[in-house]
């Protein structure tokens, strides 16, 4: 195997610059910009903002006339209705009975109702055991389910 000579692997920088100096023309100098008119749009931008400002406003006043009107034809119902109602609520007397027919009252066929005591379900006042320091033990015991007699 042939080994190759490290210094002629180095190369040194002037033959670098030699190798990179390959001259490349210059692009020609660019000319001065200048700067274009441009128009802002905020005078179109104002008359559609005016436009739409007016179709709400139209569109508001319409809806306002369309309410006031539906209030008008709705008023005029109820006072319609109320002539009509005061038409027919004319006083009355009262119909007379019929004396040929007189009112007797039946006997009902349902059993009567037996009256009993009720049952109040309290703490036999005389146990102490029940009651101890303001705690209730409810029913505790089995005289308290007693009812009383």
């Amino acid at each position: 195997m042939e080994r190759s000579n490290p210094k002629s692997a180095l190369k040194t920088k002037d033959q670098l610059k030699d190798k990179n100096s390959k001259v490349t023309p210059k692009p020609p100098a660019k000319e001065n910009t200048r700067q274009q008119e441009f128009k802002l749009h905020t005078g179109q931008r104002a008359v559609k903002r005016a436009m739409f400002n007016y179709s709400v406003a139209t569109k508001f006043y319409l809806s306002e006339i369309h309410k006031r009107q539906v209030e008008r034809v709705q008023k005029m119902i109820e006072d319609e209705e109320i002539r009509s109602l005061r038409k027919e609520m004319v006083p009355k007397a009262q119909l007379m009975p019929f004396f040929d027919r007189p009112f007797f009252p039946q006997r009902s066929n349902r059993p009567l109702t037996i009256p009993r005591e009720p049952s109040f379900r309290r703490v036999n006042s005389k146990c102490w055991s029940c009651i101890s320091e303001n705690e209730f033990h409810y029913f505790q015991h089995a005289h308290a389910w007693n009812p009383i007699k």
